[in-house]
């Protein structure tokens, strides 16, 4: 009598089922599949991240054993380094020109481009086709567009009859160079994004605010891009974690010249941690980068997706 009445409801007398989180259908493919990956994202992500940690506070150049223990003096080495600073605010301007002007530059083309036919389609290829190009193709494409001598600079240069600078050479033009790539770049995979987003309203909300006589920009405004916010969520993180970790553009475009002025965080670790087989130091940085992205998703995953939710 006990384990009946404990499966009655006291306040509606019905019967409570008990709950169950996983049914025996999804529990196979989940024990099936979920060992190897976990094996992989061991292997390939959690032991290097342990190995990063621990080098860090080791003067260790990558052969013989660790044993020169040297605790927080490798972050003492990062936070002093007379270039650190400079690839701390690349990368911080990166983010600021991928939320400022790029997501709204794609969300606008997104807008203008999220009906259908035929020349809208080819339009989008074009505007997505260079986030198909490997970033390391796209460097030295922009490399060559850039070149003083044989590029397309020089070229307009003299078709308006100006002297243009060596951009790539310059410390006041290197930046908004590679801001100009990176927007080229990735400008069409967010739009892809908002245009998906902007193909799931359904067509009578939009109709009904048509014949309701609100204004287009009022439509844009109030209806499509509330509708769409999982979208520009998705899009914002993908921007701002993906301009953290910007690495293979930079390398083939500038190297980090002229005079190491275009560094990010991560060609700065590459620069001076691997290459000058410092890799302490170059833990030192891993690690504070990696402390830095699990801040931004905390805040971000706080702020933002809880803004969903309301």
């Amino acid at each position: 009598m006990a384990s009946v009445a404990s499966s009655i409801d006291t306040v509606s007398g019905s019967a409570v089922r008990p709950r169950r989180y996983m049914d025996r259908k999804s529990l196979v493919p989940l024990l099936l599949f979920l060992p190897p990956a976990l094996l992989l994202f061991t292997v390939f992500v959690v032991l290097p991240m342990i190995d990063a940690g621990t080098f860090s506070f080791f003067d260790w150049t990558g052969y013989g054993p660790i044993t020169d223990f040297v605790g927080f003096d490798n972050y003492e080495d990062v936070i002093t380094h007379r270039n650190f600073g400079t690839a701390v605010r690349n990368s911080l301007i990166v983010v600021a020109v991928s939320l400022l002007i790029q997501l709204p530059l794609a969300m606008w083309a997104a807008i203008a481009l999220s009906e259908r036919g035929t020349h809208v389609n080819i339009l989008r290829t074009i505007f997505f086709v260079p986030y198909m190009l490997a970033e390391i193709a796209a460097g030295l494409i922009w490399k060559f567009v850039y070149d003083g001598n044989y590029g397309l600079v020089p070229i307009i240069g003299d078709a308006i009859g100006q002297k243009l600078p060596f951009v790539l050479a310059d410390k006041l033009w290197v930046i908004p160079a590679i801001m100009l790539v990176i927007i080229w770049k990735y400008f069409g995979f967010h739009m892809m994004i908002y245009i998906a987003g902007l193909q799931s309203i359904p067509s009578e909300v939009i109709e009904a605010a048509r014949l309701d006589g609100v204004k287009k920009w009022k439509i844009v405004w109030h209806i499509k891009l509330p509708m769409i916010w999982s979208a520009i969520v998705v899009s914002v993180f993908f921007s701002i974690t993906g301009a953290l970790q910007l690495f293979d553009l930079i390398i083939p475009l500038t190297g980090g010249g002229p005079q190491n002025t275009s560094h990010t965080i991560v060609t700065f670790l590459y620069q001076f941690g691997i290459l000058r087989m410092k890799l302490g130091f170059g833990g030192a940085v891993s690690v504070m980068l990696f402390i830095a992205c699990v801040i931004v998703a905390i805040v971000y995953r706080r702020l933002l997706f809880r803004a969903e939710q309301t």
